[in-house]
């Protein structure tokens, strides 16, 4: 009499192919990981340097309801010292602050960057009736006496690094100018070179 053979499972022969794509897929995100830290560690990229060259205010009108009218003129400086990173910008958004209340915003279009470039935005904002708090209101007016206010700038960028033809995943940069003593357009006084913290 015969004896029936339960069906062979090819359940193990599936486990090790499941195993071995784990497996080499592993080793490829691996190698494309130390591919890129070898790249970078080799290029050392340097910090971008961000500094505000010029500002001055316009059209300054502070109503009795605390209501602020009012243009400002930035000169913002990019600047870019590495020999072999290009950055590209897809998204900038800018804002000006005073006692961390914010006059305006902005942004700036997409560009891109060459390697040791040196690029220049002329940023033109406006307040258009923004109601201000009472003690900020205060502080404004009696700065306002003095020909000059301090006053914030700040960035919020999405950013890609570029090296030959590779090019990075985006990474969210800030950048803090303050403070910035803002002449207001009747002063004769000299602008103050402002320096930036850069944050990537």
């Amino acid at each position: 009499m015969a004896t029936n053979k339960p069906p062979t499972s090819n359940q193990p022969a599936h486990s090790k192919l499941v195993r071995l794509i784990a497996i080499v897929l592993l080793v490829l995100i691996v190698l494309v990981g130390l591919t890129i830290l070898i790249i970078w560690l080799t290029i050392k990229p340097k910090k971008l340097v961000y500094s505000i060259d010029d500002g001055s205010i316009h059209n300054y009108n502070l109503s009795n309801g605390n209501h602020l009218n009012s243009t400002y003129y930035f000169m913002l400086r990019a600047y870019n010292p590495n020999k072999k990173v290009a950055i590209y910008y897809d998204k900038v958004d800018v804002t000006v602050l005073y006692d961390d209340e914010t006059l305006s915003r902005g942004i700036i279009d997409p560009f891109h960057q060459p390697k040791r470039n040196a690029t220049r935005f002329k940023l033109n904002l406006a307040s258009h009736d923004v109601p201000l708090h009472d003690q900020t209101a205060r502080d404004l007016k009696a700065e306002r006496s003095s020909g000059q206010v301090e006053m914030t700038v700040k960035l919020r960028a999405k950013i890609r690094f570029k090296v030959g033809v590779w090019k990075s995943r985006h990474y969210h940069m800030k950048v803090s100018c303050a403070p910035i003593m803002v002449h207001f357009s009747s002063s004769s006084k000299g602008f103050q070179r402002t320096i930036c913290d850069v944050d990537i």
